[in-house]
């Protein structure tokens, strides 16, 4: 809840480095609606802010499987938008909230494709991460930013 203070602060960085990171983004299986999905579930938090040159942003994916069963809908409705062969009621068998749940714990029909998808999540996370770090250190902002989140957490 306070590391947000330190994230307020550097809205200006995150717009940038958004635009710069767009490029990943396209490269990653992920449509620019669901990163911004995904990154609504991720938590960008400062470890060790005390001590900035051993500091570093870290994402925080805990809630990402949460917003897993939303990203399939996204996907769904884009097919059906674009005419796919068999529309939304394609291959997920439409088993509704208990697959919804299941899918959140790993288990049910696709686990093993969401696990992957998690984790491409997690990893372009943490590159989002590391890339506005160094945004952050180029800018001379890193120990401001260090100091709020230093004090968020006190």
């Amino acid at each position: 809840m306070g590391n947000s203070d330190w994230t307020d602060r550097i809205v200006g960085a995150r717009m940038k480095v958004d635009q710069e990171f767009s490029e990943q983004v396209q490269a990653s299986e992920f449509s620019s609606q669901e990163w911004g999905m995904i990154m609504t579930a991720v938590e960008l938090e400062i470890e060790n802010p005390e001590t900035p040159e051993e500091a570093r942003v870290v994402a925080n994916t805990e809630s990402v499987p949460q917003v897993m069963p939303a990203l399939d809908d996204v996907r769904d409705q884009m097919g059906a938008m674009g005419g796919a062969p068999g529309g939304s009621s394609g291959g997920s068998g439409g088993g509704g909230i208990i697959d919804s749940i299941l899918g959140v714990f790993g288990m049910g029909g696709d686990g093993g494709g969401d696990a992957k998808r998690i984790e491409a999540a997690e990893t372009l996370a943490q590159e989002y991460a590391e890339r506005l770090q160094s945004h952050l250190e180029s800018q001379g902002q890193w120990e401001t930013a260090c100091n709020a989140a230093a004090r968020a957490s006190e």
